[in-house]
């Protein structure tokens, strides 16, 4: 493992601190939900009854008991007839806001939708018959066939109508716009108080009604009656009883409302599921603006944020709380616990009985829990981990700039010795006096060591050849001279073992001598065009013509192949191959050159192909190594050297040389780029 990756995984090891931060904020949290839940257990106790002492004398209103639903506005609505300005105006599915007669979900079937609001003023009703086109009201005509409608309204304390404690209206249209319901025994008498509109719609038509807002505990019915006095399908013509007004009781509404905490909700369902008060206290705190914060409180929020992802991954499955406008059904209230709406908030949820059989629902904001015990926290955390990356930060720089000395020294150690391991620079000189400083200046030492002993081993393979020219010559000569006497038979023999060993140490000096002088040549050595197909296919015809006794064939193309080199050291690299493949071919073999262009068209591929004995394999990859020969019997003794020819000639051209074992024989095989 390297310095930088060991440095790394200790600074790692400090991320156990917001580990361990981590597991002290699940455990608060656990315990602030525990014990927010009993408290506000507690809290929706002493609310259910608050609403009990505020709801006496009023009657609950039970499943099977009909009624209309009031919604709350903020301001006053327009009776012209469109729903524009009405909530959830863009629904058009017979689900909340809007309620229906079972008949109006069945395609072409007529039915009737409505709804009711009131901005604490008026009452405002929209009622949407679909389906049915009307037949208008004729003045000229008031007996013909016409649709209408019927509004009963029955106040708790009504004194109008002593025989029933009920109004009546009758509203009909002559045209699309805005109409005035009549009332009175006859239906004779103008009601300026009750107005509205009606405009036709697609499928069907549909009225806005303005009346005075009705006491509380009133009954609302109404009827739309077609031409051929028959009620829309679905609708009841039973006036008793009369659906119940269920709206907003704002008493109770500002009576819980000094109870609550920051972040909570509170909402008190009647028997059948009616929503009766709602009320909600938000959170004190407001996020503040991005461009307030500093980089420190932008880091404390991308922490906090961070920390509640985490909790609310460690948190239980939470329920989905029921996010109706206006009816719950009390069966399908979630139970008490951890709940989640369908913003994606959390919530406490604790639920209470109230006088009437009437249900309390109480909901803490968990975010507003976390934000209160993990602001601190959350800081804490911001703040390690800032240290902790910049502790992180620094000590991966100092393992990179360590990284970088070493490699830096690593290269400039390679740089002076060349793939043959001979030193040809030094190092230089180290500035610095620390222990790397100190371990450079010893290598540059032991570089300056090995360089002189580089030097004096490849001059003292010329002083060597150099001064045993001499004695060689001398005895040789000698040799010669006695050869020219009349010897005895043992004198014979030995001269003739003399002569031969001489011949050898000869042939030994002069490739020590030649390996030195092609590597002093190749810097003097000039490049020039030329084409290699004509050179090899030449150099392999006079091969043919000198060897009859064995088979040397080319392939390949004999012009056509250009490349920028010295066709001297080729032909001399060339040489070494055939001469090479000739001591291995036995007499007749047949020694073949091949030339062509490699598959990458950038390269030429030259080959020399021999029969004869294989390679062994521990010399495979050595074959082209100095001193290195597998050679035996009476070429014992060869010192490898031609084949060192060979590659530092390839190498030269910036060419590669290889050696592998082929069915029958060896093959060599060169690539030469066609500019070198």
């Amino acid at each position: 493992m390297s310095l930088k990756r060991q440095l790394l995984v200790t600074s790692l090891l400090m991320l156990l601190i917001p580990w361990a931060g981590l597991q002290f904020v699940l455990e608060l949290d656990q315990a602030l939900r525990d014990q927010a839940r009993d408290q506000l257990q507690l809290q929706a106790g002493r609310l259910a009854n608050l609403a009990g002492d505020t709801l006496i004398g009023q009657a609950p209103v039970t499943a099977d008991q009909p009624a209309i639903y009031v919604a709350r506005v903020e301001r006053p609505l327009n009776p012209d007839g469109y729903a524009d300005d009405w909530p959830g105006y863009e629904d058009d599915e017979p689900d909340p806001p809007w309620q229906a007669t079972p008949g109006a979900t069945e395609p072409s079937t007529p039915g009737v939708r409505w709804q009711a609001a009131s901005d604490g003023r008026a009452l405002y009703l929209l009622i949407r018959i679909s389906h049915r086109q009307p037949q208008l009201f004729d003045p000229g005509t008031p007996n013909a066939p016409h649709d209408r409608l019927r509004l009963w309204l029955q106040e708790p304390a009504n004194t109008l109508d002593a025989a029933t404690g009920r109004r009546s209206w009758l509203i009909r249209f002559s045209a699309p716009g805005k109409f005035r319901a009549l009332t009175g025994r006859k239906d004779d008498t103008t009601d300026y108080f009750v107005s509205g509109s009606w405009q036709p719609v697609p499928n069907g038509w549909q009225l806005e009604i303005q009346l005075p807002r009705p006491a509380a505990g009133s009954e609302l019915g109404f009827a739309v009656v077609d031409s051929r006095d028959t009620p829309i399908p679905g609708l009841s013509t039973s006036l008793t009883p009369l659906p119940t007004l269920i709206a907003h009781n704002s008493t109770l509404e500002r009576a819980i409302a000094g109870y609550l905490n920051p972040g909570q909700r509170v909402r008190v369902l009647e028997p059948g599921g009616w929503i009766s008060a709602r009320q909600q206290r938000p959170a004190e705190q407001s996020p503040p603006e991005f461009e307030q914060l500093s980089p420190l409180q932008i880091l404390e929020q991308i922490s906090l944020n961070a920390l509640r992802a985490l909790i609310r991954r460690f948190q239980p499955e939470p329920a989905q709380t029921m996010d109706a406008p206006h009816r719950i059904a009390p069966s399908h209230l979630p139970p008490d616990g951890l709940t989640q709406s369908r913003d994606g908030r959390l919530w406490l949820q604790a639920s209470a009985n109230v006088f009437g059989g009437r249900t309390l629902v109480l909901e803490q904001s968990l975010d507003h829990l976390l934000t209160l015990s993990g602001s601190a926290l959350g800081s804490v955390l911001a703040r390690s981990l800032l240290i902790i990356t910049g502790l992180t930060l620094v000590l991966l720089g100092y393992a990179s700039w360590l990284s970088w000395r070493i490699s830096r020294l690593q290269k400039a150690v390679s740089a002076c010795v060349d793939p043959d391991g001979r030193i040809t620079g030094t190092l230089p000189p180290a500035t610095a006096t620390d222990e790397l400083g100190q371990l450079q200046q010893q290598f540059g030492q032991m570089v300056e060591r090995l360089q002189g002993y580089t030097d004096y081993l490849e001059s003292f393979s010329r002083r060597l050849s150099h001064e045993l020219k001499t004695p060689v010559a001398i005895v040789r000569t000698s040799v010669d001279n006695l050869e020219h006497t009349e010897p005895t038979e043992d004198q014979r023999a030995y001269l003739s073992r003399i002569s031969q060993a001489t011949g050898r140490l000869s042939h030994i000096l002069q490739s020590m001598s030649e390996a030195s002088r092609l590597e002093q040549s190749l810097d003097r050595a000039e490049h020039e065009a030329f084409d290699l197909a004509q050179v090899v296919s030449e150099t392999v015809q006079a091969y043919q013509s000198l060897d009859t006794s064995h088979r040397i064939n080319y392939q390949g193309p004999f012009t056509g192949c250009p490349m920028r080199g010295s066709p001297e050291l080729l032909v001399q690299m060339l040489d070494k191959l055939v001469d090479n493949a000739r001591d291995f071919t036995p007499e007749q073999g047949r020694i073949e050159v091949r030339l062509k262009t490699a598959e990458n068209r950038k390269d030429y591929e030259l080959c020399v192909f021999n029969e004869g004995s294989s390679l062994p394999e521990q010399f495979a990859d050595d074959i082209f190594s100095p001193f290195v020969s597998v050679r035996s019997g009476s070429q014992e003794g060869h010192l490898g050297q031609g084949l060192l020819i060979v590659r530092l000639i390839a190498e030269h051209h910036r060419g590669s040389v290889e050696a592998e074992n082929r069915e029958g024989g060896v093959l060599f095989r060169m690539h030469l780029p066609a500019q070198a």
